[in-house]
């Protein structure tokens, strides 16, 4: 029986398995944002998270453990300089899984893992205040037209 076992082995043996989610974290950490199965995001981002949340205290201790999982001085340089600034003050979700779709020769569901922080799309939509989604019975308009009336008056004279 499979109780408690947690860990998605993605049909690979322990070394194969790390290689590959060690690899897709420094794809990750450089591109910011890659592209694969969903069951694989599902398991990068277990494996990614703690080490992005290691990176924002910046000691020689938490270094060697990051680069002890990813085996890439690059990708643990870009996670502690870049990375690690942009998501200081975030508690929590460094990363996010946008579903695209099948993959056309195998029908495997497919995915876009990318780091929150650094996609500008989202960033755009909250910096602007989202008007109210009430409506009242009475509309605006009938309120509106004579204030634009006015004002249009007033700048006449």
């Amino acid at each position: 029986m499979k109780h408690g076992k947690k860990v998605n082995h993605l049909s690979r043996k322990t070394a194969h398995r790390n290689a590959m989610l060690s690899n897709m974290s420094c794809s990750l950490i450089e591109h910011k944002r890659i592209n694969t199965t969903v069951a694989k995001a599902k398991a990068l981002k277990q494996f990614v998270e703690p080490l992005i949340t290691k990176s924002k205290e910046d000691t020689t201790h938490n270094r060697r453990l990051v680069f002890s999982k990813l085996r890439s001085k690059e990708a643990v340089t870009e996670l502690f300089r870049e990375v690690a600034s942009k998501v200081g003050d975030r508690p929590g979700g460094y990363t996010r899984i946008i579903k695209l779709g099948n993959r056309l020769g195998d029908n495997a569901d497919m995915a876009m893992i990318e780091l929150v922080d650094y996609n500008d799309v989202y960033k755009l939509d909250a910096g602007t205040k989202k008007s109210s989604t009430r409506r009242s019975r009475r509309g605006k308009s009938s309120k509106a037209a004579p204030a634009t009336t006015e004002n249009a008056t007033n700048e006449e004279e």
